[in-house]
Formats: structure tokens, C-alpha cells, sequence
């Protein structure tokens, strides 16, 4: 089964050609990211326009390189939630007209499932049962993936994602964006010891994420050496940022593996690209014995690939939708778009 997916959640167009799920026969990806760093993060009205510019040649570029005709696509699918509405809407009304323009159903596709089935693409071993973390610049959760289309909610962030926290963080110490991938680039230079950044305790809610204390923490401590005239050492307070998110979330993963008595863990998101939070989790997931699968860099961010891949399994468990198919901002991974 051939099917041409699009993803337009955030600040990349890109679209993908998948054979039966995992064979990826194509993959475009135009990123906004030069655009929105002059200022400083994410413009949703200029992300949706440049959507509206480069959706169609991103999609004849996926379709082109797959080596597929137009009358050989089975199926259309596209990310209809969570993400930024404008965005999430520029995708999936293209992507419905091509559905209605080919004859071919159409398949809504939930962002963070998405993300999930990046491990798919990237590990053709792979198979539910197993806990998932999703990190990235609008979502942390950890959820126990039952089967391909049955995926129950463990935790999530109570406020800031992580990928949130890293971008204002950055951000204020005048990083470029996207400011994770920056980051992280000075904390392997940087001592986590300097820096001493608190970590929330969420009592009643063990599997559950916050990031605003560390945010706020680290801002006003930047903030108030620039007011003293003291010199932040940027790689230290990267590297004592990147091991307190790492802190915040391994454990928390680890418990959420042990309490659904699974042996293997995959992570997906921005986030996950991060080399302090990997080197942690695959340090503890060997420790514990924890088959641990972490995607390549390539596959952490934003694709269309994941896309593809997640919609032949919502495909084969009927999650197939008309025109009226609508996007949301919001909305849990434990449910169907």
C-alpha cells in the first residue's frame, strides 16, 4: 500500500511516500527554522503562509523522488492535531484535495503517534508491546504503546515541555534558534556542576513532567548576572541545563517501564536528539535491562516519514476520514484524531 502523507504541524512542510508503513520510498523536508530565528521562536501566522508557498512543491518533490505516478498512490494522509491550527490546517486541506482529487481515502494522523512510529522507520524489529517517551518542543509524555493504534497516556508536562524550557532558556542567553540543538552543542564543552538548577517534585502525580521551575530558574539567573555585570559561562549553564532535563525525565521513564512490566523503551521528539538525555537513558536502560531504541537524528525532528509510516496503521484499524475532517491544537496520543 502506497500512501503519500503531509505534516504541517509546526514550522516544517513536509510530505513522504511509505510502502506498507515501514519502506520509505521518499522524503521531503523544507524547514522554516533560518525564517523564524530572526525572531527568536516559532511565528504561527508566518509558519501557516509558508506552508500555503511550499506545501504542493513539497509534495510533487516526495512524490517525484518515490518513482510513483499520481494513480499509484493508495491513500493521503496528513497530521491533524496537536499542533498549531493555522499550520496543522494548510496540510490536511491539501492533502484532503488530493485525497478527493485521486479517489483515495484519507487518513488523519496524530502528530505524537507520529513521532512514536519514527522507531518504526528506523527499527523494522520493532513491535508494540512497549513505553514510549515523547520529548520535544510542545510535548513530554511517557505512554505505554499497546499496539500500533492502542496507546494509553502515562504522564505528561503539567506546564513547559522540555523542548520549551531549552528554546527560552537559549533564547535569553542570545543562542541561536532552534536553541535545544544549541544547547546541546555547548554543554559537551560545559561543567553541570557550576550551575546548581533545581528539579520539581510532583506529589501524586510520579509520571507526571515539569519544566517552568527550571525555565524560571535559569532565566532569572541569567537576568540577575547581567544586572550584577557578571559574565554567564554559557557551556556550563548548557550543560546544567540539558542534565537537569535529563534528570527530570530518565527516572520517570524508567518507573513507567517498570510499572507496565515492559522490557523495551523507545524515544521520539526533538529532545530525544539531545546527547545528555540519550547517553542517560541508554546508561540506565542497560543498567536495568531495558532494550533501549533511540532514532536517528534524522528521524527525531519534524517528517514526513513518521507520518507515512503511522498511517498505514491507522489504515488497517479503519481510522480513515471524509472532507469534514477537522484539526485541533490539542489532544491527548491516547485518542484517535
Amino acid at each position: 500500500m502506497n500512501i503519500l502523507a503531509i505534516e504541517t504541524s509546526c514550522d516544517e512542510t513536509a510530505a513522504a511516500v511509505s510502502q506498507d508503513g515501514r519502506k520509505i520510498l521518499s522524503d521531503v523536508v523544507y524547514s522554516q527554522a533560518d525564517m523564524h530565528a530572526l525572531y527568536g521562536g516559532v511565528v504561527p501566522e508566518i509558519a501557516s503562509r509558508k506552508h500555503i508557498e511550499k506545501i504542493s512543491l513539497v509534495a510533487d518533490q516526495a512524490l517525484a523522488q518515490s518513482g510513483l505516478k499520481r494513480r499509484e498512490i493508495d491513500a493521503v494522509a496528513a497530521t491533524c492535531a496537536p499542533g498549531l491550527i493555522g499550520a496543522l490546517l494548510v496540510g490536511a486541506n491539501f492533502a484532503k484535495a488530493c485525497a478527493q482529487a485521486l479517489g483515495k481515502p484519507f487518513i488523519p494522523v496524530h502528530h505524537i503517534r507520529g513521532h512514536i512510529a519514527a522507531n518504526y522507520v528506523a527499527f523494522p524489529q520493532l513491535e508494540p508491546p512497549f513505553v514510549a517517551l515523547v520529548a520535544s518542543g510542545g510535548h513530554t509524555i511517557l505512554a505505554d504503546v499497546e499496539d500500533y493504534t492502542k496507546i494509553e497516556l502515562l504522564g505528561t508536562t503539567r506546564d513547559d515541555a522540555a523542548g520549551e524550557a531549552f528554546d527560552k532558556i537559549a533564547r535569553t542567553l542570545g543562542l541561536p534558534y532552534p536553541g535545544g540543538a544549541a544547547m546541546d552543542r555547548l554543554a559537551r564543552q560545559g561543567d553541570p556542576e557550576v550551575y546548581p538548577l533545581p528539579m520539581a517534585k510532583l506529589s501524586g502525580s510520579p509520571l507526571d513532567f515539569s519544566f517552568s521551575g527550571l525555565k524560571t530558574a535559569a532565566v532569572n539567573l541569567i537576568h540577575n548576572a547581567g544586572q550584577k555585570g557578571r559574565e554567564i559561562q554559557t557551556q556550563h549553564l548548557a550543560a546544567a541545563v540539558c542534565r537537569a532535563v535529563a534528570q527530570a525525565v530518565v527516572p520517570k521513564a524508567m518507573e513507567a517501564a517498570r510499572q507496565r512490566g515492559r522490557r523495551v523503551m523507545a524515544a521520539a521528539g526533538g529532545v530525544a536528539a539531545n546527547s545528555v538525555l540519550r547517553a542517560m537513558l541508554e546508561r540506565e536502560c542497560k543498567k536495568q535491562g531495558v532494550a533501549l531504541y533511540l532514532p536517528p537524528l534524522s528521524l527525531c525532528g519534524d517528517n514526513g516519514s513518521m507520518i507515512a509510516c503511522q498511517a498505514y496503521y491507522e489504515y488497517l484499524a479503519g481510522n480513515v476520514a471524509g472532507l469534514e475532517q477537522n484539526c485541533y491544537a490539542t489532544m491527548p496520543v491516547s485518542e484517535r484524531v
